[in-house]
């Protein structure tokens, strides 16, 4: 049984009440035990992007809400609000509205251990240079394994702002900020995070890729564990991207397909973008332009899996044509049955800055039969393709106002911002080998 609870009443203030909005949920079920929060400040610090500043530290506050009680086998709703974030928006550029977004953990422990994936939506009001940072509520879900008192702590966190991650981290001892009083017996299942991500809280705040794309349009394969078959072929999907660049918002439509090969449990994923290439619109060095993906799990299992390319091996003269290679990575099954593989978040680094593409709707690619693995991507990430977090951080203030903030804000002029805007204007061309 899943059960849902209410935030606490929001502060006063405008800032307060953007959080209530983003995170306000509704209580299901009558057996679950009224809701409780509590507000824990700890010492943080926070790295900012690479070449931007040094890190800052700072005070975080926050309200953790949970039920007071609930029973073994249920699935309970946890809220984040953030009282006080350990950053301001440094004096660079303003931020408009719904360009910020949270993610972080909240570490359970005593009846079970787990760490509870947190997210909030890109939801934000208009932050001023200097201003207070202004992040939404952030939820997660656990399912309850066994009897006990189990204690809430909130953990790391990270806040992403215009393609750039900022991490922050308790330096101390951070005291709980809510408890569940489980009751039943025995053992109900993993102790794991429920997977709960959903369009409205995806990276880049556009809808997020559906987990539950229907299989039959995808190509279906077996893993072969009677067959002998190693090598699936996926279908070209179509792919509609909203893309969020340095300068401005794009779209742009790509035929994507994903590709697996078996290596015992696991599959090697190729991800290919078939005929989706554009020409350069200025001179680029070797090794400046890198693409990554979040392929998305569907079906029997639930997550994401990072894949990557390697950077431009050589110059690309302006007029040339820029292909997105092939991106490879590790998929780890964490559940066993008839699991789906979609297109999903596309993330490009370009001299500087970052373009975030995200589906505006997907398709299933390819369908797998899987059998569980320890330590599967099941309801997480499977970052064994290459480093990757299911949301990336933000900006902390740090008192610089150089050149080296705005660069990794995408801000820098030229031929940056021209790459950057035109990165994902995708034009019919055959594919380039």
């Amino acid at each position: 049984m899943r059960r849902r609870v209410t935030p606490v009443p929001a502060r006063a203030g405008a800032a307060a009440a953007a959080l209530v909005l983003a995170g306000a949920g509704a209580l299901l079920g009558a057996a679950a035990g009224t809701a409780q929060a509590a507000e824990v400040s700890y010492a943080t610090h926070c790295v900012p992007p690479a070449g931007v500043a040094d890190p800052i530290d700072g005070t975080t506050k926050v309200e953790i809400t949970a039920p007071a009680t609930a029973k073994v086998g249920d699935t309970v709703d946890i809220t984040w609000k953030f009282v006080q974030a350990a950053s301001k928006n440094p004096d660079i550029i303003d931020l408009p509205a719904n360009t910020v977004q949270p993610s972080g953990t909240v570490k359970a422990a005593g009846a079970q251990a787990a760490d509870i994936a947190m997210q909030g939506p890109r939801e934000n009001p208009a932050i001023p240079k200097g201003g207070d940072m202004v992040l939404s509520d952030m939820t997660g879900s656990l399912k309850l394994t066994s009897p006990g008192e189990l204690t809430l702590t909130p953990d790391a966190y990270t806040v992403n702002a215009y393609g750039t991650n900022t991490v922050c981290t308790p330096t101390g001892t951070v005291e709980k900020a809510a408890t569940i009083e489980v009751t039943g017996s025995g053992s109900s299942g993993s102790a794991s995070p429920s997977d709960t991500t959903s369009a409205s809280t995806s990276p880049s705040g556009s809808a997020s890729p559906s987990d539950s794309a229907s299989a039959s349009a995808s190509a279906s394969a077996s893993d072969g564990t009677g067959s002998g078959q190693t090598d699936f072929t996926g279908k070209e999907v179509d792919i509609p991207y909203a893309c969020k660049t340095p300068i401005g918002d794009k779209s742009a439509t790509s035929p994507v397909q994903i590709n697996a090969k078996k290596d015992g449990g696991s599959f090697d994923l190729t991800v290919q973008f078939n005929g989706s290439v554009m020409d350069s619109p200025a001179d680029i060095p070797a090794h400046s332009v890198k693409p990554s993906m979040e392929v998305v799990l569907g079906g029997a299992d639930k997550g994401t899996v990072h894949v990557e390319g390697p950077t431009n091996s050589s110059a690309i003269k302006s007029g040339d044509p820029i292909e997105i290679p092939d991106l490879t990575g590790t998929y780890k099954p964490g559940a066993s049955g008839e699991s789906t593989l979609s297109p999903g978040v596309l993330t490009v680094e370009a001299l500087g800055t970052t373009t975030t593409c995200t589906p505006t709707k997907t398709e299933v690619s390819l369908t797998l039969d899987t059998a569980q693995q320890a330590s599967g991507a099941s309801g997480s990430t499977s970052t064994s393709g290459g480093s990757s977090s299911s949301s990336s951080g933000g900006l902390a203030e740090t008192g610089d106002n150089s050149n080296g903030a705005l660069k990794a804000l995408g801000l820098v002029a030229g031929t940056a911002i021209l790459l950057g805007g035109a990165v994902f204007t995708f034009m019919p061309r055959k594919r380039l080998r």
